[in-house]
């Protein structure tokens, strides 16, 4: 069931790009017009009731659903609130503005603005991915929407690929890699396409067929068609840009001492599509809110990313059934080795948590965070 026809909600269709006879801001696309973002901030009473939950997660972090810190973000219509609990890695409180790396919530990047390219005639979503990126990983003919649906046929790395990087990155953490020399550790044999298997892979090549239709940086183009006009003031598409302060520090072996990237610039540069992104959770929760209620792109790229059925759409998780307090919904997760991250958008209203830890259940949390963020829509 969509998202869009459960909920009541009024939809306004945006273009991060407003070309000729495309809606601009203010305008509509059908009947339906959706408000935009509110900034109107919570009423003290019931923001403590949000900060409230934040804190119980960290009392609980011996929890699989706890953490050491954790930063979230709800973005509504009628309000926004932001609040922050814990610290980072390495000892420091975190505020509701510390920026983490928030991994595959690029990847939702990266699928608006094929959409865009789509929009514009530069790119066909069911031509072969190899028209326009030639590469032994694009040589099977899948599409670049078979790409985008993670079902290209192209694996994602194995565990000996990503050990054999650790070792390059831990000579070389402060180097650039591009994405032709992250694709070339991908050593499982690429299949027919088809089926679902999740695949960052994919992203690096979608990444690349930006550069190559665009003729511009990846973070250039990202910046300029979706991050500045959806307003987004703290979101660094590394390693073309650097995260802004306050930043969590994480404790990556791989990388070692800090560089001013997250975790380091060789791992920010070689997953820069796929999981390049780092952000605060006021951001990730106004991007959620902007994408998927039409603001960045025009509603009908929006319902190709998220159609009705799977697990998958085009760059977007969807959540039919993982968290009853906000039910169906869309967005995706994010995993670093010390930072995870959910946004998750539905029912007038995104929510975005980001953990200043890695391998925790961080849709329980964001279960337990939503049961109190739901009596406060109403």
């Amino acid at each position: 069931m969509r998202l869009w026809g459960t909920i009541a909600v009024l939809l306004v269709a945006v273009t991060a790009c407003a070309g000729d006879g495309e809606p601009g801001a203010g305008e509509t696309t059908g009947d339906w017009e959706f408000p935009e973002a509110a900034t109107a901030t919570l009423a003290p009473d019931k923001a403590a009731k949000l900060q409230a939950a934040l804190d119980k997660i960290v009392a609980d972090q011996a929890l699989e659903s706890g953490a050491r810190g954790v930063t979230a973000a709800v973005v509504g219509h009628q309000w926004r609130w932001s609040g922050a609990a814990g610290k980072d890695a390495v000892g420091t409180p975190l505020r509701p503005t510390t920026a983490m790396g928030v991994a595959s919530i690029t990847k939702t990047f990266v699928a608006a603005e094929i959409m865009l390219l789509v929009k514009a005639g530069k790119v066909d979503l069911d031509a072969p991915l190899s028209a326009y990126v030639k590469h032994k990983l694009t040589a099977n003919g899948a599409t670049v929407r078979q790409h985008l649906s993670m079902t290209s046929g192209v694996p994602n790395y194995l565990p000996d690929d990503y050990s054999r990087m650790d070792q390059v990155i831990k000579a070389g953490p402060a180097k650039h890699w591009t994405p032709q020399q992250a694709l070339a550790y991908d050593s499982a044999p690429v299949g027919a396409p088809g089926t679902f298997n999740y695949s960052n892979p994919s992203f690096q090549l979608l990444g690349l067929l930006i550069e190559k239709v665009t003729g511009k940086p990846l973070a250039t183009v990202l910046r300029r068609d979706l991050a500045t006009p959806a307003g987004l003031k703290h979101a660094a598409f590394q390693d073309g840009e650097k995260p802004k302060p306050p930043v969590a520090e994480d404790t990556n072996p791989v990388c070692g001492p800090p560089d001013g990237y997250l975790p380091c610039r060789a791992v920010a540069s070689l997953s820069a599509a796929n999981a390049g992104l780092a952000a605060d959770a006021p951001t990730v929760a106004l991007w959620g809110y902007q994408l998927y209620y039409g603001h960045v792109i025009p509603q009908e790229l929006v319902d190709q990313m998220t159609p009705n059925m799977g697990q998958y759409g085009l760059g977007t998780m969807l959540f039919e059934h993982q968290f009853p307090p906000l039910l169906p919904s869309y967005g995706h997760r994010g995993q670093m080795p010390d930072h995870t991250s959910l946004l998750v958008v539905g029912s007038n209203v995104s929510v975005a948590i980001l953990l200043a830890d890695g391998n925790k259940n961080v849709d329980a949390t964001m279960t337990q965070f939503l049961t109190a963020v739901k009596p406060l829509l109403t």
